[in-house]
C-alpha cells in the first residue's frame, strides 16, 4: 500500500535534482557578481592614487622621480587587488 508521504517523497527528490542545478547556477552568478565588486574599489583606488600623484607633483617637482615610483608601486598594488577579484569571478563561474 502506498502511503501518501512515500508519493511526496518520490516527487520531492526530483523537484530538488531540477531545482538544485538552477539554484546552482543563480548563485555562482551572484558571487560572481559579488567578487567582481573589489574591480570598482580599485578602479576608485587607482583615481585617488594618480590624483594624489598630480598634487604631490606640483606641491614639489623635485622630487618628481621617487614620487612617481612610488605612484606605480601603488598603482600594482591596487591593480593586482582587481585582477584576484575577477579570478575569483572566473573561478567561481566556470568551476
Amino acid at each position: 500500500m502506498l502511503s501518501f508521504f512515500s508519493l511526496v517523497d518520490s516527487v520531492s527528490v526530483d523537484l530538488v535534482l531540477v531545482l538544485d542545478d538552477k539554484f546552482l547556477t543563480a548563485f555562482k552568478y551572484v558571487g560572481a557578481g559579488s567578487a567582481t565588486i573589489s574591480m570598482a574599489g580599485s578602479a576608485i583606488g587607482i583615481g585617488i592614487i594618480f590624483g594624489a600623484l598630480i598634487v604631490a607633483y606640483v606641491r614639489n617637482p623635485a622630487q618628481n622621480k621617487a614620487i612617481f615610483n612610488y605612484a606605480i608601486f601603488g598603482f600594482a598594488l591596487t591593480e593586482a587587488l582587481a585582477l584576484f577579484g575577477l579570478m575569483m569571478a572566473f573561478l567561481i563561474l566556470f568551476s
